[in-house]
């Protein structure tokens, strides 16, 4: 009886022991995969807090060019709604488009190129842009490990036992997947 019992015991340890291990790594991928995407939104929050500085620095030489700095301010509020990748991936799109019309702007004002403020400003967002870059790359490479993990058996049957579903992916807009087209002719 004693020895049918521990069996009983053993069996159930045996089979219960994995799923244990299988969840608490499933947890702790996700929050990676969690913490990944808050810096995602903190590099995000730092470029979109760049931008009121940069429109008005630029509104003091370029005061006819509202409908650009109003784009630029439109597409960084979508930026701060935004709640899922999805979304912010879109609203990121937006605000370098208006970003990259803002540069457009300034490429007619050469006195702007050289005020220092606005130097000091394009310096800072280009290095933010490069976090931005760096924290995607991450935010993605987490969510391949976890999206990957909970795909494979027998993790599977865990993750659906306990509802870890497949995260999102921070993804390029189409027009960001075309090759530049560069035309020196002029």
């Amino acid at each position: 009886m004693k020895k049918g019992l521990i069996a009983v015991i053993a069996v159930i340890a045996i089979l219960i022991i994995p799923i244990f291990s299988s969840y608490n790594g499933l947890v702790s991928m996700e929050e990676d995969v969690n913490g990944k995407w808050s810096q995602v939104e903190n590099v995000l929050k730092r470029r979109a807090d760049l931008i009121p500085n940069l429109v008005n620095t630029v509104k003091g030489y370029a005061d006819h060019e509202e409908e650009v700095l109003t784009k630029v301010t439109e597409a960084r509020s979508k930026l701060q709604t935004a709640n899922t990748p999805g979304e912010l991936a879109e609203a990121d799109n937006q605000l370098t488009e208006a970003v990259s019309r803002l540069n457009f702007v300034v490429e007619s004002y050469p006195e702007l190129k050289a005020d220092k403020n606005f130097t000091q400003l394009m310096d800072e967002l280009s290095g933010t842009e490069n976090r931005i870059a760096t924290e995607r790359k991450r935010y993605n490479e987490a969510v391949q490990a976890f999206n990957t993990k909970i795909k494979r058996f027998p993790t599977k049957i865990v993750a659906s036992i306990f509802n870890f579903d497949a995260k999102e992916y921070f993804k390029i807009s189409e027009a960001d997947r075309e090759n530049p087209v560069v035309d020196f002719s002029n």
